[in-house]
């Protein structure tokens, strides 16, 4: 690859992830290197894809202390970092950030910040998923998949 490519999954849809997670296992079975920031139980990828993971509590962010919530946020702010570092260094063929657009409707990072993220790109393709759409992300991205659930049958 000789250029950097992004690639948006967001909405209130299900198979975000899924989505972001199949193209780099495609992209792996080519013999990529995958990097993969998101939560603990996909280290069941590894060695195929290198997992990272940077928030340190198991509960969902809005349910943490003050203080808990602090320490989160520097904790998924130091993976922000990371993922800038590893961009920066082509590191790796593919990046999956999983959840990244979550972080912005929280407050932890905001939208400049994850441009200035792909920008530090150039010879990558990274896959950013989220519920939020971050419609100002799009003029960035090659691609945006939003996935909608249009009909859902109760139980």
């Amino acid at each position: 690859m000789s250029e950097r490519y992004v690639h948006i999954f967001c909405g209130t849809g299900t198979g975000k992830t899924a989505a972001a997670i199949g193209r780099g296992l495609r992209e792996a079975s080519r013999g990529k290197s995958v990097f993969l920031i998101g939560k603990e139980f996909f280290d069941r990828l590894e060695p195929e894809m290198k997992l990272y993971r940077f928030e340190k509590f198991p509960e969902n962010y809005e349910s943490l202390t003050d203080k808990e919530k602090e320490d989160e946020t520097r904790n998924i702010r130091n993976g922000l970092s990371f993922a800038k570092k590893v961009l920066l260094t082509d590191e790796c063929d593919v990046l999956i950030l999983d959840e990244i657009l979550g972080l912005v409707d929280r407050g932890i990072v905001t939208a400049d910040e994850i441009k200035t993220l792909i920008e530090a790109a150039s010879n990558t393709i990274i896959y950013l998923t989220g519920t939020e759409r971050c419609e100002e992300l799009w003029p960035y991205a090659d691609e945006v998949t939003e996935l909608t659930t249009q009909y859902r049958k109760k139980e």
